[in-house]
């Protein structure tokens, strides 16, 4: 049996000495595959202390946090804690598409409640991302976030594991003095035995599994066990380090040989191009008449280029209204997946050309035939990158979220969203690209305006150098499009290390 929450009215607690027990746990027990990792536990925790959990690793630490916090359901006993627990993880769990502030600012933004307590110091780097801050500033803003709850209780799952050991001193000094200025109640999971006997009223020795003893510890630790001879020396000398700096991000550098590459192949293609037109000079016009021609037709070939934009931005348009919500769905439900994907595959495996005389019969030779052929062949990589986007956000990211008692919306708006976002822009790129095609192809086989059309109609006239020119201009918005998108993608990932 377990339950989730103590009572914490005043009128409750009338009759019990102060402080109130904040968390109580009962004969908890905890099975993976059938082996038992917490067997029998019994704690009860009173509001206001600091506890500190110790024990050899595997011994259940961990696992005892993520059952107070609710992560993890226990198989036998009871657990009682007053609200939703606060939880500082090991790993910190920043989300990297967010600025510190607005890291810090998440739990408030996900429930409407709490108050940013303080920034620990990160005020000056509110704008920095994840990745330009060290471990100890990231642990800074873990630790501000989970205080941004207003919880009254605070998990502390090994936070300072990671740190070097003078920046680990510094934290400590900073912890006991923020438990002394807040009053949280704090649980803290640690291999160090100097550490926990220095921070915890009591320290909780868990081995196999169970409580082997408590002991009280309060005002009983020491900061720093270089006490005497040469250690107290080097101690003196190196102080308690600052943690707060920043990992500058590495210079991103263009090799010069990316750009003779581009160019040299540039020359290669019209040098070929000129032998070719020096060989074949009827079907094959040379760069020179090509650029004749569009100089020549620089007013048809721009009308032509609007109105192959228009066909491609409504399939686009179109891919990704369909795409997103059915590639999100098919993400969350394995179900949903191979319920639809027979048919997904099925339909991009018939050729366009096929369909195109029903798409003629349903919605004639217009513009509506020309939309749905562009959403046909563009519609399936925004389809799988949303889908393969969505189950790609870490598990871990979805356990911050939990603990937070974030909404479904709060969950798809702060997290699934932004995480997909990458391997969304990434398909992105290529619906753009066939979207640009598949207009081409629909103007082919439904006529009307458009580069397509033109360059058909131009080589069905002997006019070929007109016709390369349509296909020119083809080429350049291709270019241009993929380049929007990737300057969109540079800029909306612009928090990833480069």
């Amino acid at each position: 049996m377990q339950a989730r929450h103590l009572p914490s009215t005043p009128e409750e607690h009338l009759e019990l000495e102060s402080p109130p027990t904040v968390i109580r746990l009962s004969g908890l027990g905890v099975q993976f595959d059938g082996r038992e990792v917490l067997k029998g536990v019994d704690l009860e925790v009173r509001k206001g202390e600091f506890i500190a959990i110790i024990g050899p690793s595997g011994g259940g630490k961990s696992t005892l946090l993520r059952v107070i916090a609710g992560l993890q359901k226990a198989h036998q006993g009871r657990v009682e804690v007053a609200g939703q627990p606060a939880m500082v993880f090991q790993d910190y769990r920043l989300l990297p598409w967010r600025t510190v502030e607005q890291n810090i600012r998440l739990p408030i933004e996900l429930t409407g409640r709490g108050k940013i307590e303080t920034h620990l110091g990160m005020k000056p780097y509110l704008k920095l991302y994840p990745h330009q801050l060290s471990g100890g500033m990231k642990a800074r803003v873990a630790i501000a976030r989970a205080l941004a709850q207003e919880a009254e209780v605070l998990l502390m799952d090994e936070p300072f594991a990671a740190l070097d050991a003078l920046v680990r001193e510094r934290f400590n000094l900073e912890l006991k003095q923020l438990h002394e200025r807040t009053g949280k109640t704090i649980l803290f999971v640690t291999h160090s035995i100097r550490e926990a006997v220095y921070l915890a009223d009591r320290v909780v020795v868990l081995t196999g599994g169970r409580i082997d003893t408590i002991l009280e510890t309060k005002d009983q630790g020491r900061i720093t066990a270089f006490t005497d001879g040469l250690e107290a020396e080097l101690r003196e000398r190196l102080g308690v380090v600052d943690s707060t700096f920043i990992e500058p991000p590495p210079k991103p550098l263009r090799p010069p040989w990316e750009i003779f590459g581009v160019l040299g192949l540039g020359s290669l293609f019209f040098l070929i191009w000129s032998l070719l037109a020096a060989r074949i000079p009827l079907f094959v016009p040379s760069p020179a008449q090509v650029g004749q021609a569009m100089a020549a037709n620089f007013s048809l070939l721009l009308q032509s280029a609007w109105a192959t934009l228009e066909v491609a931005f409504l399939g686009i348009a179109g891919s990704l209204l369909l795409g997103l919500p059915l590639g999100y769905a098919m993400g969350r439900s394995r179900a949903l997946e191979r319920l639809f994907s027979p048919f997904i595959v099925a339909l991009q495996a018939v050729p366009t050309i096929i369909i195109a005389p029903l798409l003629v019969i349903w919605f004639g030779y217009g513009l509506s035939s020309k939309t749905i052929t562009v959403i046909l062949i563009s519609i399936f990589p925004v389809l799988v990158s949303t889908m393969v986007g969505v189950r790609e956000v870490d598990r871990v990211y979805r356990e911050v979220f939990q603990t937070m008692g974030a909404s479904a919306w709060g969950v798809f708006s702060k997290l699934e969203f932004p995480g997909a976002l990458p391997v969304v822009l990434g398909g992105l790129r290529l619906t753009v690209s066939l979207a640009l095609i598949g207009a081409v192809v629909a103007e082919f086989v439904f006529g009307g305006a458009g580069l397509g059309y033109l360059a058909n109609s131009e080589r069905l006239n002997f006019r070929y150098a007109n016709a390369f020119a349509a296909v020119g201009v083809t080429v350049v918005l291709g270019i241009a499009l993929y380049g929007l998108v990737a300057w969109l993608e540079s800029y909306v990932l612009r928090y990833r290390r480069r």
